[in-house]
């Protein structure tokens, strides 16, 4: 059996139930191999109600991302303009990368609707499944040198912050560096990776990861804990495309403001969205754990915390944990 004929099968019948019996006569399939069909069918955002002795129906359907809707929605300048829409990937960072070699223009996005290797920070793996969250990557071309990249890495978590709270009405808060929050639990994820030249910045490749709709299933079980997903926490379905021009809006925004007046705007939007901010909290650096408050950020973004001794030290690399 192929999945789309079983697709058909349902879709035909919409709103209403088909047997396993049905199911079987008509693709000469197990009923084993129908639930198999209907687990694929699921991992690409189709729910599907299963009843014991009644059957299967189609309850709700994937929504699809749309460069012809995108662009309907857009009040950027150049965020987005030149936007480029893949079914599934390994990495969006990975395909924006090559269109950067190639002289793609500052703006320039890639949306998937999958990522089968998405990554995050540390190299951790980040669920992407299909049709559920918004896996995208912006180009940018900076002119500012190589030590001042941290400071995009904040720009892009007040950007997406303020973007998801114009969509949905949840209290959104930044852990430093750039994850965002819900409830003390993440919602998305930032990862800008750079390529340079004498110091000096050619380009880089903003990463965002947005869990839209994800469901509990759809986390794995080790990270179910301390992730959640827009869906979750505001207990109903959220447009994906409203999420992407929001957030290519306010990234553009904030990135027009911060060439013209530096970082200082964008370290006070920051501090202003933080949650790291004024509580004792355990820093795992690659010199080893310090325990202290983060007081501010510095000029490039490292965190200034305070130690129990009252001396203060500047955090660039670090893991942030509870206090012991």
């Amino acid at each position: 059996m192929d999945r789309p004929s079983l697709l058909s099968l349902l879709e035909e019948n919409a709103g209403g139930f088909v047997s396993g019996e049905e199911i079987s006569r008509k693709l000469n399939v197990s009923r084993t191999a129908i639930w198999k069909q209907v687990r694929k069918l699921e991992a690409e955002g189709y729910r599907i109600e299963a009843v014991p002795r009644v059957g299967y129906r189609i309850v709700e359907r994937p929504s699809r991302l749309s460069l012809t809707e995108l662009q309907s929605k857009l009040e950027t300048r150049s965020f987005g303009r030149h936007a480029h829409l893949r079914e599934a990937v390994p990495s969006t960072q990975d395909v924006l990368r090559e269109l950067a070699e190639q002289g793609a223009p500052e703006g320039t996005l890639v949306l998937a609707e999958q990522q089968t290797q998405g990554r995050g920070r540390m190299g951790r793996h980040w669920a992407s499944p299909a049709g559920k969250g918004v896996w995208m990557s912006l180009l940018l071309r900076p002119d500012i040198p190589l030590q001042h990249t941290p400071q995009l890495t904040l720009l892009a978590a007040v950007a997406l912050s303020r973007a998801i709270a114009r969509v949905v009405p949840l209290e959104i808060g930044i852990k430093w560096p750039n994850d965002l929050l819900v409830g003390g639990r993440k919602i998305s994820g930032i990862l800008l990776e750079s390529a340079a030249e004498d110091e000096r910045i050619r380009y880089i490749v903003a990463g965002m990861g947005i869990s839209v709709n994800l469901e509990e299933a759809d986390f794995p079980p080790e990270v179910l804990q301390k992730a959640i997903s827009l869906r979750m926490a505001a207990g109903y379905p959220v447009d994906r495309m409203a999420i992407i021009a929001a957030a290519l809006e306010e990234f553009e925004r904030l990135y027009e403001l911060y060439a013209a007046q530096g970082f200082e705007p964008i370290r006070a939007l920051w501090e202003a969205h933080s949650v790291t901010l004024g509580r004792e909290v355990t820093l795992h650096t690659p010199q080893g754990d310090i325990t202290g408050v983060p007081e501010a950020l510095d000029e490039l973004g490292g965190l200034r915390v305070k130690l129990r001794d009252g001396s203060m030290r500047t955090v660039y690399s670090a893991e942030i944990g509870e206090a012991r």
